[in-house]
């Protein structure tokens, strides 16, 4: 039997469901289940892990944790951010880094995201999980500070 995981809002922001995110990807879950945040417009936006364990993948607009067990969550920075080649974003980690929930991976400015044309908003995603394996702990619509229990996954 595995453990329930946590996993904690990695941005301050509206809750939203990822059937409102414009990226049909993400909206169709088709990597899947979570929730997606409306970020704080803050010009030195902090994003936090969301669970315990190593940073499998690191982009400057995306990145997937990896709980010890297996279970992974994707962390994606705003929607087509990879065309800013890494503008706006700095790395605190490095991938193959062993993280805990709450420290410090990405900063960057949703603000200026959502000034470029584009979306600041962030999916986070349970990557692999059944559509049953994740219960919302906060709703669309809620508000939410990063390190908040977001989701957990059974």
């Amino acid at each position: 039997m595995t453990a329930l995981l946590t996993v904690l809002s990695p941005v301050s922001g509206q809750v939203l469901g990822l059937g409102d995110v414009t990226d049909p990807v993400f909206s169709a879950e088709l990597v899947g289940p979570g929730l997606a945040l409306d970020p704080e417009r803050s010009a030195a936006a902090q994003v936090i892990s969301p669970i315990d364990g190593t940073i499998v993948k690191l982009h400057p607009h995306a990145f997937v944790v990896q709980h010890d067990d297996g279970r992974a969550v994707l962390v994606h920075l705003g929607i087509d951010t990879v065309e800013l080649g890494g503008t706006g974003f700095t790395l605190h980690a490095a991938e193959g880094s062993v993280v805990t929930a709450g420290q410090v991976v990405v900063s960057w400015d949703p603000s200026a995201v959502a000034a470029g044309g584009r979306s600041p908003v962030c999916p986070v995603v349970g990557l692999e999980a059944g559509a049953d394996a994740l219960t919302r702990l906060a709703l669309p619509g809620d508000t939410v500070s990063a390190g908040e229990p977001l989701l957990s996954w059974a």
